[in-house]
């Protein structure tokens, strides 16, 4: 019989949270096996080996649906026809940094053509920014038209790669909290998670449009939060703390999928958004961190193939 491995001992070995590992099941990757003394999710060899092949794939940004296209058949043809596309989305990317490169390097040897040094008057350097344009725009192949559509189409690549980026500013609001926790102690038999189910009453709808819990990872394990009606008082969510959430200013974006591989490439959009953005720099004081929010799941989720996931990034303005 195969050696049956614990859903946290699955989720350390390979650095993918445990709300992964319930997503991929629930998408009809992998299976898991409960026993009737045990509540927790065990994985055998063969769930493990195919946990392996999707890590491997969405390393190279394929898609969950695309996975699921390709378990599902037993020839190499969807596999090959997957990487084949993604092979062509890189080329057209390639084109267009290399045009946008040559559309760059034209303005250059367009403005070294000015003397700006003798024009210093604001008026003269305008005109003769207005005849560099006219220049390129009258038959030159890097034309600012041309210049436009490069560029809004790269913006299109990367932003659906990010989900967009927004800015808003969280109030602040009581919550109840789970407290530092491994996956089991949140998701498990007696967790987090059906203590909530129970205590319905107390939670509250809304905090920020749709957004009313929030969760962040530190040291491999987790912290959920969930903002509670005004009346609850420390007895109504005991054993688990009630807290006072300070809000504050956030960047927001949406990952595609609730894995490690798109939330790495969010994340790391998101912080170079707020290094070019000029107004805003991380919010690193206490009770100010990273942390995400499920949104399309449910019938979101079963109709587009995916689930996603909201990032909060906290933001302070820079001095």
């Amino acid at each position: 019989m195969n050696e049956l491995i614990k859903i946290s001992e699955v989720s350390e070995r390979y650095a993918v949270t445990t709300r992964s590992l319930r997503y991929y099941e629930d998408m009809g990757l992998i299976i898991s096996t409960r026993g009737d003394d045990y509540a927790y999710r065990m994985y055998d060899e063969t769930a493990v080996k195919r946990l392996e092949q999707i890590l491997i794939l969405r390393k190279l940004n394929i898609s969950i649906k695309d996975i699921k296209r390709i378990f599902d058949t037993s020839g190499s043809e969807v596999v090959l026809e997957v990487l084949g596309k993604k092979v062509d989305d890189i080329d057209d990317e390639v084109a267009l940094l290399h045009e946008l490169k040559a559309i760059v390097l034209e303005f250059i040897k367009q403005i070294n053509q000015a003397d700006f040094k003798k024009d210093s008057d604001v008026k003269m350097l305008y005109e003769k920014a207005t005849e560099i344009e006219k220049q390129i725009v009258s038959g030159n192949a890097a034309s600012v038209d041309r210049f436009l559509e490069v560029t809004e189409k790269l913006n299109v690549m990367r932003m659906g790669k990010l989900g967009g980026v927004r800015v808003i500013e969280m109030p602040k609001f009581r919550a109840v909290s789970s407290g530092l926790l491994t996956g089991d102690e949140i998701f498990g038999e007696g967790g987090f998670d059906q203590w909530m189910s129970k205590n319905g009453k107390i939670l509250k709808n809304s905090v920020y449009g749709h957004a009313y819990d929030f969760m962040w990872h530190e040291e491999g394990k987790g912290v959920w939060i969930w903002a509670v009606e005004d009346w609850v008082t420390e007895a109504d969510t005991a054993p688990y703390e009630l807290i006072e959430f300070e809000g504050g200013i956030y960047v927001v974006a949406t990952a595609n999928e609730n894995d490690g591989a798109d939330l790495g490439e969010v994340t790391n959009g998101m912080a170079q958004w707020i290094e070019n953005s000029g107004v805003f720099e991380r919010d690193e004081r206490p009770g100010h961190r990273g942390m995400g929010h499920m949104v399309g799941c449910g019938t979101v989720q079963n109709a587009l193939g995916i689930a996603q996931q909201e990032i909060f990034f906290p933001v302070k303005l820079k001095k």
